[in-house]
């Protein structure tokens, strides 16, 4: 056990994010994404963390990550299907918890541009998330000495 550690990170959610490099995409998904189809199909690590709702997951990795301050939009979520302005109970606790670090709101993103983007990431965390839309990406910015 470490200290100082969020709890449900992983020995292979840490070794997964250790392993991404600066511009590189995660993805934090929900229970019912196909992960495991769009992780095969775009090579990125898939890491299960069944215990946690998407912003638990969101929020331990805020706590381990730097998100990207180079590049515009840098955290996008998918967008409700019909009603692109909604904002689902998960997106606006990810929205809280940007806002809380410090970090620009996150971007809205088309199901299929989510879709193709995620299929991009090196690595994509699925959460036990049960509400629908409880996806996000981010980018990994610089560890600031």
């Amino acid at each position: 056990m470490l200290k100082n550690l969020p709890p449900l990170l992983t020995p292979d959610a840490l070794h997964a994010l250790a392993s991404l490099g600066h511009g590189d995409d995660l993805a934090i998904v929900d229970a019912n994404f196909p992960a495991a189809r769009v992780a095969a199909a775009g090579g990125a690590r898939l890491v299960q963390l069944p215990g946690a709702d998407a912003p638990a997951v969101l929020q331990a990795v805020l706590a381990v990550l730097p998100v990207d301050d180079f590049e515009p939009g840098p955290t996008r979520f998918m967008q409700v299907v019909g009603d692109a302005q909604a904002l689902p109970p998960p997106v606006a606790a990810f929205q809280s918890l940007l806002a809380h670090a410090g970090e620009a709101p996150a971007m809205g993103l088309e199901r299929h541009a989510f879709y193709a983007a995620a299929g991009r990431a090196f690595v994509i965390l699925r959460s036990g998330e049960t509400r629908p839309y409880g996806n996000l990406l981010l980018r990994k910015g610089v560890v600031k000495p």
